[in-house]
């Protein structure tokens, strides 16, 4: 055995205890994850998985090279550090970098068996997988298979590897252009009748000599009598999966003779193969703050109040708290942790309102005047064996309720089974860890009662009915649910995606709490303002940012525009303006793989020279003019030509409009 393996061996024997009690106390606190396997990796073995996104094997091509030049250089130059890298399978894989503390260690395993339980239990991942209970992702055999199609391709004598890696990088151009919302499905449908071939059969038919072919019958007619045969436009409505549609319906452009041909069967195996991959990969940028805030606030929860983190680790565990925490931009870790933490916050208090305002004398219109808030914090305080468990207080915590302690875990932990000092979560109950760790009495969180609002307190009192139910504020509180805000949490990592779970829970009262605000580019100035502290604008601004994964949404109109068997697409427009000169580049890869002219419907924001002059000697910003444009490709230029009226109505998204642009929304 080499020296790293042996290196690497013993970390791995290292942290057998710690990997099975991270999970052991994962289940305790309600979590459900999948099974990990945890892989013990050198530095240069980490970057080349972070370029293959997790994976030990994918498909040959050079981004993958690019990708791991790029982490490789930000380890050596910027200090980055990779802290997890975790995998959405069943079992899953976790790889654990062997350099890192074992504080490290600790973190990234406690937070991978969040993720893990994220992967198991939120429904847009169960997308791909379909409602089969027993059915898992498996992929790490479906990317391997994926791997050794492209590889089987690329030494084909028949086929140049170039040609392969082109089709691969005109696929990667439009790899988002999926229905992130549409559960995915493997099945062809039946493909569209090859018009262009059954002309040509029929030439053929008339036994004409290639002369009289040449001249009367040439590609261009050809083209317009294949359109010709098309019934009208389809597809009946916008389609989003733009690979499903040029699957079924596209074509491969042949240079040679300029002109569409069938698709090779490797290319179009090749397309379905990375369209299946954007269907797997949708789901994690979908739930990128859930997913990280989730598994962030659990890691926070296992290492630091439940106190896997030792004495001695503490200090490092922190460290790598916050750096996490505090990385710049927008942070999905930061925000998805405050705002998990804010629906536990919210959740409680409205659980411990919801019965206070069922004690005799107290209404949502005397509640701040009656109520001793002071008292109910002390109330509210864990149970002193709960909040204070070890091998001398066993018998403290024998006399507590069924509901709160394991009475075979204390049993065994006398008999010296169990290290109820190390780990003391072994002798409780979910419920018991709920109380023991209820979000509401942390000093952080001591201001969540008083603070609620006369608005939430009517809202909640209108669903009182017995308002009567308990005669003293001790009797209210000791029937509140400790656990509703963590049920709660579980129900929602079960049903949301980014983009529902900010729209619901991103409030004036978190954005006040939190100091979020926007910020936008003034013309007149040339520089950036803060323009809003109002929710809704950050809200709306966070939405943009996290709908259609924060890129265009581009949808199919008509795969026979004009009766020319033309592909026409639209981009969804909700006032942000494409950059046209990417835009240009992607017409580009798609008439590779349409095989014919592509258009593009969109609109432009244009701010002339004049407008910001005048604007600026009046101290306020432009009015941007937003103007229809379509952009063809024919294979060989672009032309321009303003969009009808009705163009433009098919394209505009009326619930959203802005006039900033995607990384400036949030500082």
């Amino acid at each position: 055995m080499s020296l790293n393996r042996y290196h690497a061996q013993r970390v791995a024997d290292e942290l057998e205890e710690p990997v099975r009690e991270a999970n052991e106390l994962a289940r305790k606190l309600g979590l459900e994850p999948y099974p990990v396997n945890y892989w013990i990796v050198d530095n240069d073995e980490m970057n080349e998985l972070i370029a293959y996104d997790g994976f030990q094997e994918r498909y040959p091509h050079w981004r993958w090279g690019m990708k791991y030049d790029r982490q490789r250089k930000t380890n050596q130059y910027v200090g980055g550090k990779a802290f997890e890298l975790v995998n959405n399978d069943d079992p899953s894989n976790a790889f654990l970098q062997e350099s890192n503390s074992l504080a490290d260690q600790k973190a990234v395993i406690t937070h991978v068996e969040a993720h893990a339980d994220f992967f198991a239990n939120n429904r847009w991942f169960g997308l791909f997988t379909g409602d089969e209970a027993a059915r898992s992702p498996a992929a790490a055999a479906l990317l391997s298979r994926h791997a050794r199609t492209v590889e089987s391709a690329m030494a084909d004598p028949e086929i140049d590897r170039s040609e392969v890696e082109r089709w691969i990088d005109n696929v990667l151009c439009v790899e988002d252009v999926i229905d992130q919302h549409r559960a995915f499905s493997r099945e062809r449908v039946e493909e569209s009748i090859d018009e262009d071939e059954d002309i040509e059969a029929a030439l053929e038919g008339l036994g004409l000599s290639e002369e009289v072919r040449r001249e009367v019958f040439d590609e261009a007619w050809l083209e317009r009598h294949a359109g010709e045969g098309r019934s009208g436009s389809f597809p009946e409505t916008p389609e989003p999966d733009l690979l499903a549609f040029l699957r079924e319906h596209g074509k491969r452009y042949d240079g040679e003779a300029d002109r569409a041909r069938e698709m090779d069967p490797w290319q179009r195996e090749i397309l379905e193969m990375l369209r299946t991959e954007s269907y797997y990969f949708a789901p994690q940028r979908m739930t990128k703050v859930m997913n990280e805030g989730w598994a962030a606030y659990w890691e926070s929860m296992m290492m630091g109040e439940e106190g896997f983190a030792e004495a001695d680790e503490f200090i490092d565990y922190a460290d790598h708290q916050a750096r996490v925490l505090g990385s710049p931009g927008l942070n999905p870790y930061k925000l998805g942790k405050e705002l998990w933490e804010y629906v536990e916050n919210t959740t409680n208090r409205r659980e411990v309102i919801d019965k206070l305002l069922r004690t005799e004398g107290v209404t949502w219109r005397n509640f701040h005047d009656v109520v001793d808030f002071d008292r109910v914090q002390e109330l509210l305080e864990a149970r002193a064996p709960l909040a204070h468990i070890g091998s001398d207080r066993l018998n403290a915590l024998s006399g507590l309720d069924d509901r709160l302690v394991d009475r075979e875990a204390i049993e065994r932990a006398r008999d010296g089974e169990i290290d109820v000092d190390r780990y003391p979560w072994k002798v409780l109950t979910f419920e018991g860890l709920a109380e023991r760790h209820y979000s509401l009495v942390k000093p952080q969180n001591r201001g969540y009662l008083r603070r609620i609002g006369q608005s939430n307190l009517e809202r909640i009192g209108r669903y009182v009915l017995d308002d009567a139910l308990y005669a003293s504020v001790e009797e209210a509180i000791a029937a509140v649910d400790r656990t509703a805000g963590w049920d709660r949490m579980r129900e929602i990592r079960e049903s949301h995606n980014d983009v529902t779970f900010i729209d619901e829970f991103l409030t004036q009262e978190f954005v006040d709490r939190h100091e979020y605000f926007t910020y936008e580019y003034a013309y007149a100035t040339g520089d950036y303002r803060a323009t809003s502290t109002d929710a809704e604008d950050v809200k709306k601004k966070l939405l943009l940012q996290f709908t259609n994964f924060g890129k265009p949404t581009i949808e199919v109109h008509d795969g026979n525009y004009a009766n020319r068997n033309e592909l026409l697409l639209g981009h969804r427009y909700n006032g942000i303006a494409l950059d046209v000169g990417q835009a240009k580049q992607t017409l580009v890869r798609v008439f590779e793989l349409w095989g014919r002219p592509v258009n593009l419907m969109t609109i432009r924001k244009e701010v002339s020279e004049k407008a910001v002059e005048v604007a600026r000697r009046r101290n306020r910003e432009p009015e941007p003019e937003e103007r229809g444009v379509m952009i063809r490709y024919d294979g060989s230029e672009f032309e321009t030509t303003d969009l009808e009226p009705e163009q433009v109505e098919a394209i505009e998204a009326s619930d959203i409009d802005y006039d900033t642009k995607p990384d400036e929304w949030l500082a």
